[in-house]
């Protein structure tokens, strides 16, 4: 069982964001970074000082669910303990990733904010978070390194260290360091198909 080194509170939150990072094929460190840096609970409102509040496991705002209710989510629905809220998060990345400008990490954060000075703290914590949680899918999960279709980069049999990831990662002419905005996470092996 690759859960079982996990703290018993943070187990859901591990299994509902991979699931959720396989279903909008967003890279599963990232949404396990942005559930991790988020921090929320079910049931969990957070007054922001302009009034809003950051809602459930994954911490939505209701100024952003209010764009949503067209669609029949409430800020009820993402406050809620199961998947749901991490399937909303992991769709909303997936927007940002493809649809916004800038380097991957910075489109990851605009899930916090687009304002440069919320985003760059954020974007720099994101990052640190997203290497240990590909060190931690990496060792227990079969991995493909995205920069070479078809290719793996690891299997739970071979543990990867930060270090090998980045030689798996890096284009051949160009050296890439692990904490710049060149890093290309890796997506999960499913059924035996990327």
């Amino acid at each position: 069982m690759p859960f079982l080194d996990l703290p018993p509170q943070i187990q859901e939150r591990v299994v509902c964001s991979i699931s959720a990072a396989v279903k909008y094929e967003v890279p599963a460190n990232i949404v396990l970074a942005v559930a991790e840096k988020e921090g929320g609970k079910p049931g969990q409102w957070v007054k922001n000082s302009n009034g809003t509040h950051d809602v459930g496991p994954m911490q939505f705002n209701t100024s952003y669910l209010s764009e949503l209710s067209r669609y029949g989510i409430t800020p009820n629905d993402v406050a809620a303990s199961g998947c749901y809220s991490f399937e909303l998060a992991a769709w909303r990345l997936r927007q940002h990733i493809r649809n916004d400008s800038g380097d991957l990490w910075t489109r990851a954060a605009n899930y916090h904010s687009r304002t440069y000075k919320y985003n760059v703290v954020y974007r720099a914590d994101l990052m640190r978070k997203a290497v240990k949680w590909a060190d931690w899918l990496a060792a227990r999960f079969a991995t493909y390194d995205v920069t070479k279709p078809g290719m793996p980069a690891s299997t739970p049999t071979s543990p990867t260290t930060a270090a090998s990831v980045v030689s798996q990662v890096q284009q051949p002419t160009k050296t890439v360091a692990w904490n710049t905005s060149g890093y290309v996470p890796r997506k999960l092996i499913t059924n035996g198909q990327p």
